[in-house]
């Protein structure tokens, strides 16, 4: 039997002041939805409430009947992601082509981690697709540097007030709008209480702090024999600034202040105590106690989902999916694996992810946008307008950004929480409210061109330079700070 476990955190972990503000500024939406009462009964509250027709919605922006031609690439679906999700990717494509049959559509799927690298090679060969949904670190980087046209909701056909705010900062760059928000999410910390409970502690509870979580995953290992944290550090990988962001932000770190309330990105931060703090606790882990998985190097969140559904690890941060990627992994189980997997399935809890020393909960405010690329650097140097912002009606609609965030994420368009679709996912989906708790906590990547570096390179390279003993803890901080320094040198 599967469980939520709050735990009562959510009143007792300190508000991201950054994403405070921008729920506060968002709070007279008229018939919107108002973030100021967030809340997982609020938005059980509005779920189902309004029905939306999305062909009809989009054919004010994009007549249905349009003959057109469109190449668009995205983040696809690939290993690690719920068949569910992969039903509804494929689901999308099949509607946008019954919906707009005239317009020539040649999409294409790439990896999180391949994407940001092919688009900037194929800029670079004027050698683009027309439009491109990016991950939400890579909208300032390619705003600053003159590639994509200015889109904003009201271009098709949508409030800019019907997305978060905090969403709407990624896809801004000095004052102009160039995308629109597709998906938003925050995660959440993973437990066994199977478990915890032959470790001997609560099965019931999360670590509260970050440092309980160092003393847990070294009791598990030390009593169990198996990892107890699922420490991500690979390079160039997403998945490594999603994990170590949260616990560096709530030990009172940050690579600048984007975690206050009104961030300048003038000071670097990196070098901080307090980020030396946060780097110290993934230190020990990895090698003081030798409490986490010694591939994690190289590992990323799908690594991760296989040793957890075996029993061989006890915690880690991820998104309400992953209890779906249990199930689809343990389909292709058989014998007595299948009965260890599914003690694991009843015995996966999600809670809020822990505080730092000093009470602050903080976690990635992620997500994707659409953006529209200026003819130049697009391949044959012609931008179908139309029909790009045919996709990106479609795409950031309640119904489909809804949908296509489905297992995972958050629809970006805050009209989606408001469909049936929500209400039926907040039915079938577990855990889902914890993650949704978590909104009000998270803090976007810093907006600045040099994000995407910063996050995919820098601090992963910081972890791997302390975790591999290339450099102590201190001159891997101090590194980094450097590196953030000399990329950022006239530029901020």
């Amino acid at each position: 039997m599967t469980s939520t476990s709050l735990g009562g955190a959510v009143v007792r972990g300190t508000v991201s002041t950054a994403l405070l503000v921008s729920l506060m500024s968002a709070s007279a939406l008229g018939a919107s939805v108002d973030l100021s009462k967030w809340s997982p009964q609020y938005v059980r509250s509005i779920a189902g409430t309004q029905d939306f027709d999305t062909a009809a919605d989009c054919a004010k922006v994009t007549p249905l009947d349009y003959k057109g031609r469109l190449t668009f690439w995205y983040q696809g679906v690939f290993e690690g992601d719920p068949d569910l999700l992969r039903r509804y990717y494929k689901d999308f494509f099949a509607t946008f082509r019954k919906t707009y049959p005239n317009i020539q559509l040649e999409e294409q799927a790439l990896t999180y981690n391949d994407l940001l690298d092919k688009f900037r090679t194929a800029l670079l060969g004027n050698a683009a697709p027309m439009a491109v949904r990016l991950q939400i670190l890579g909208g300032t980087e390619f705003a600053s540097k003159g590639y994509l046209r200015p889109l904003k909701p009201e271009d098709i056909g949508y409030a800019t007030d019907d997305f978060w705010p905090g969403a709407m900062k990624a896809v801004t760059w000095e004052g102009v709008t160039y995308g629109i928000p597709t998906n938003n999410e925050t995660m959440a910390f993973i437990w066994n209480a199977d478990i915890f409970k032959r470790a001997g502690l609560d099965p019931d509870k999360a670590p509260a702090t970050w440092d309980d979580v160092v003393k847990y995953s070294k009791q598990i290992h030390d009593k169990l024999g198996i990892a107890g944290y699922g420490l991500v550090a690979r390079k160039n990988a997403g998945n490594t600034p999603y994990r170590f962001m949260p616990q560096l932000w709530a030990y009172g770190g940050g690579v600048f202040d984007e975690a206050t309330a009104n961030p300048t990105y003038k000071q670097v931060e990196l070098n901080s105590a307090q980020s030396k703090a946060a780097l110290q606790a993934s230190y020990d882990m990895y090698v003081r106690d030798k409490s986490v998985p010694v591939s994690a190097l190289t590992n990323q969140q799908a690594d991760n989902q296989p040793l957890f559904l075996a029993g061989q690890l006890a915690m880690m941060v991820s998104h309400p999916s992953d209890y779906n990627v249990m199930l689809d992994l343990q389909k292709k189980t058989t014998g007595t694996d299948k009965d260890k997997a599914q003690t694991v399935i009843d015995n996966m809890r999600y809670g809020l992810i822990p505080t730092g020393p000093n009470g602050k909960r903080a976690v990635v405010f992620g997500g994707s946008n659409i953006h529209i690329l200026k003819p130049e650097y697009v391949e044959g140097g012609k931008v179908d307008e139309p029909a790009a912002k045919a996709i990106g009606c479609m795409w950031a609609s309640p119904e489909w950004s809804l949908k296509m965030a489905y297992a995972g994420s958050n629809p970006g368009n805050l009209n989606g929480f408001k469909t049936k679709w929500m209400k039926e996912r907040l039915d079938s989906i577990k855990f889902l409210d914890v993650t949704t708790s978590m909104l009000p906590y998270g803090i976007p990547f810093p907006a600045l061109p040099q994000s995407p570096e910063i996050m995919n390179i820098i601090v992963p390279d910081m972890l791997q330079n302390a975790l591999t003993g290339t450099m102590t803890v201190d001159q891997a901080a101090e590194d980094a700070a450097k590196k953030v320094k000399n990329l950022t040198a006239g530029g901020l």
